[in-house]
């Protein structure tokens, strides 16, 4: 191909001259950082953050299509293994702030008439003036330099005709209300969706397996992506799936990540503690007792919901009692878990 071959010449050339030596993106965002602030804080899913890192890449160096999101992605898993949270974290580490996406529960949307919500009303319709619509024009668009991020939560619970609204989004990055009067444009935008569809099939199936005959004889039940994939493609119509750049499986968060998500949960309690000069360290007891009996199906959420319920209510006794400690320490005592003092 000599044109191709001039062209790619003329341009290195070009940049040369102008003294450029390394990329030029119009995104401010590092992946590594990126990467960095989501490996801590996302454990048991080195095959997603993967994927995760792989688009980040691709979108700083800016040759995503011109004509579509920046990039459509499916999460697929059950409660509380980080699928909404990479979203927040995304949004941190790009915009500061975790709030800073357009995010659309989905499970407010589950008669068909609710469409209107996205697209706005009709002509002729009360609001079909005024354009109103879920969407937060300006979280979508970003800037220049930082992309939007849009969130569709709880996927699998919206109607059929809510998804099929959401067609042109993902296929030419625009959505032109309902009246006529306004088009939102999804063209610098990072799409997330988000379903736990075929978590209970998966769950369910893990109980049979491991209560067999299979379990005598240490066999491990089969990959959950055959149970997941189905369940998919009976729920989702392949026209929506086809339009998805990459459906990502979270995996269940194992017993062998639980002191790794215990530490995270810790690590936010003890920035709410620094506000006040204090901190909080745990003994091997207390370690082990907040990790005890954790119902692996609820994830993330489940170990901070103990921290809420056992141990912060062991911390209030604690300074209640004596509010000059600065430095607690959390141990187990008579089987009940205490906060005091931590020894000099």
């Amino acid at each position: 191909m000599p044109f191709a071959n001039d062209l790619i010449d003329s341009n290195r050339a070009r940049l040369e001259e102008q003294g450029v030596t390394r990329l030029q993106s119009r995104f401010l965002f590092e992946p590594a950082t990126v990467m960095a602030l989501l490996r801590s804080r996302i454990v048991g899913q080195d095959a997603v953050l993967a994927q995760v890192e792989a688009m980040l890449k691709v979108l700083k160096v800016d040759i995503a299509e011109g004509e579509r999101p920046l990039t459509v992605n499916l999460f697929m898993g059950p409660t509380g293994v980080g699928k909404t949270e990479t979203v927040r974290l995304l949004a941190q580490a790009i915009h500061g702030r975790p709030d800073a996406f357009c995010r659309i529960d989905m499970h407010t949307l589950a008669q068909e008439h609710y469409a209107a919500a996205l697209t706005g009303a009709p002509p002729g319709y009360v609001g079909s003036k005024e354009g109103t619509t879920l969407f937060d024009a300006e979280a979508i668009q970003g800037s220049y330099s930082r992309p939007g991020i849009v969130l569709f939560d709880e996927l699998e619970k919206a109607s059929k005709e809510v998804l099929r609204s959401l067609l042109g989004i993902l296929e030419q990055g625009q959505l032109t209300l309902a009246a006529g009067t306004r088009t939102l444009d999804f063209r610098n935008s990072m799409i997330f969706m988000t379903s736990n569809i075929g978590a209970c099939e998966v769950s369910d199936y893990r109980a049979r397996y491991t209560r067999g005959w299979r379990r005598w004889l240490g066999l491990k039940p089969p990959a959950d992506n055959q149970l997941v994939e189905r369940a998919l493609h009976r729920h989702f119509e392949p026209e929506f799936l086809n339009r998805i750049d990459r459906i990502l499986g979270f995996q269940h968060i194992e017993e062998e990540w639980l002191e790794a998500l215990l530490e995270i949960e810790l690590s936010k309690l003890n920035q709410r503690l620094i506000k006040q000069g204090r901190v909080l360290l745990l003994d091997q007891s207390a370690l082990d007792w907040l990790c005890h009996e954790h119902d692996v199906r609820f994830g993330a959420r489940a170990m901070g919901r103990r921290l809420r319920t056992e141990l912060e209510p062991a911390i209030a006794d604690c300074l209640l009692a004596d509010p000059s400690i600065t430095r607690l320490l959390a141990r187990v005592e008579g089987g009940q878990l205490r906060v005091g003092a931590d020894a000099p």
